[in-house]
């Protein structure tokens, strides 16, 4: 963890869609999320989180030291952490370690370290996702026992873990209306049915005509060196957020694009300057009401000039 980020940054993320749903809701039937008083849309940090994570998992296809331990169809989140158990030499000779002391206290010493703590080392080290955002790993309630008497309870966790990023909700700039679509079915699926009873409307999908959604970010460089998020990680969030939509096309989703990335790093790593500051000297402004593109608003970077003693604007995209 000694190559740990000594910065501290805070970032604007700008995405847009068009005549898509980028956020489905599953309490609301899959409609566009909302704020409803104000009438706009929103998009979860669990969401954007995903879409990092499923690139990272294009981009590295598993390679070590960036496996994803959040994924689809994958090992159960507790079969993963087992695995620090199962494969890193210095978890096993730390549980070696307890176990002695546990079982005669006057002849061992009291291990310098717990074993969790080694575990959740070693998760860190080999878990992007949780050196990223970090992860709560103790969720196992499993207990070694020898001969049927339990000779030590050993709770195969490692702890939890408080990521360096996190992100805020998206929110549009401005309200969206969801537009409602009938689904039709031209084609029977099944041969013992009448064909006029498998047809037609089927189903809704919903779509908004345009919005742009814009997220505020935070990379803690204290978190970071307890995780150990790297420069070289920190340099795959920022290709992560620039490129997560290429890879993410559906048909709710067809248009979904990052259009700016406003990033500011601290001189420091307690930072330099308030980070809703900062936030307020990037402006959108829309030109034309209905919006329907992004050539309809106008965005204000600051200029470095502009900016807090210790603290450099850079425009990524």
């Amino acid at each position: 963890m000694n190559n740990a980020i000594n910065n501290r940054y805070d970032f604007v993320l700008l995405f847009d869609v068009k005549d898509g749903n980028p956020n489905g809701d599953p309490d609301a039937g899959n409609l566009p999320r909302m704020d409803p008083e104000t009438g706009h849309g929103l998009v979860t940090d669990v969401c954007l989180k995903r879409k990092v994570r499923d690139y990272i998992i294009l981009a590295k296809q598993d390679e070590k030291q960036f496996d994803i331990w959040v994924k689809a169809k994958s090992l159960a989140l507790n079969e993963q952490i087992e695995r620090a158990y199962e494969e890193s030499e210095d978890v096993k000779k730390a549980v070696e370690a307890w176990q002695a002391w546990q079982k005669d206290k006057k002849k061992n010493p009291k291990p310098e370290r717990h074993y969790e703590d080694i575990a959740r080392d070693w998760m860190c080290h080999n878990f992007y996702d949780i050196r990223t955002f970090g992860a709560v790993m103790s969720t196992s309630d499993k207990a070694d026992s020898e001969s049927g008497e339990e000779k030590s309870k050993l709770k195969k966790t490692a702890g939890q873990v408080r990521g360096p990023v996190q992100l805020t909700f998206a929110r549009s700039i401005n309200q969206v209306i969801p537009l409602e679509h009938s689904i039709t079915v031209c084609a029977a699926r099944k041969a013992d049915k009448p064909v006029e009873a498998q047809i037609g409307i089927q189903g809704r999908k919903f779509t908004i005509p345009y919005g742009l959604y814009r997220c505020h970010g935070f990379i803690s460089a204290p978190l970071a060196n307890q995780t150990g998020f790297s420069e070289d990680d920190l340099a795959l969030f920022w290709e992560a957020l620039l490129s997560m939509f290429e890879h993410d096309r559906s048909a709710a989703r067809g248009e979904m694009t990052t259009r700016k990335l406003v990033v500011f790093k601290h001189d420091s790593n307690m930072g330099n300057a308030p980070a809703h500051k900062l936030f307020e000297t990037v402006k959108i402004a829309a030109n034309t009401a209905p919006v329907r593109d992004f050539s309809d608003y106008e965005v204000t970077v600051p200029k470095q000039g502009d900016m807090p003693q210790g603290v450099t604007v850079i425009e990524m995209l």
